[in-house]
């Protein structure tokens, strides 16, 4: 099929969901791979395993920040489909760290950098966000390398 294993899993996932008339995971898995083609088209090669993870998980905190957005405006039945469709992305986006990983690697990015103040905010920041490789939301870390640099 094609070069990544991965993406090879996500055609069969989809493939079996069409068969089984699953319309939330065919449904999923079909933004998926046209998120996934198009970042190809971007970059101008076929993308490798990490590469699709990084784009499931950019598709996985778009159905975050549409769910929060849905629950605001009290449309809850879309909440809902949007969450089940995070849930079928979300296997193949990276592993989230839990809030103890990044609060270590909040605080050894501090200590690496000796900052101080908010003026190392975007040292400490890109520090953390390459060391978690994806594998936590970068408000999440902004908002605590604030608490840590402020406090």
């Amino acid at each position: 099929m094609t070069g990544s294993p991965l993406k090879d899993e996500i055609h069969r996932r989809m493939t079996a969901a069409m068969k089984a008339r699953d319309d939330v995971p065919l449904g999923a898995l079909r933004m998926l791979i046209s998120a996934i083609r198009y970042k190809e088209d971007e970059v101008g090669h076929e993308l490798s395993d990490d590469e699709v993870r990084e784009v499931a998980g950019g598709q996985v905190k778009k159905r975050t920040e549409s769910i929060e957005a849905f629950e605001r405006a009290g449309r809850t039945e879309l909440a809902a489909k949007e969450a089940a469709e995070r849930e079928v992305i979300a296997e193949f986006a990276p592993e989230q760290l839990s809030d103890e990983a990044v609060d270590a690697l909040v605080d050894e990015a501090i200590a690496a950098a000796g900052a101080t103040s908010m003026q190392q905010m975007g040292q400490v920041m890109g520090a953390i966000m390459r060391s978690a490789e994806g594998g936590v939301d970068g408000s999440v870390v902004r908002s605590k390398v604030q608490a840590r640099l402020h406090g």
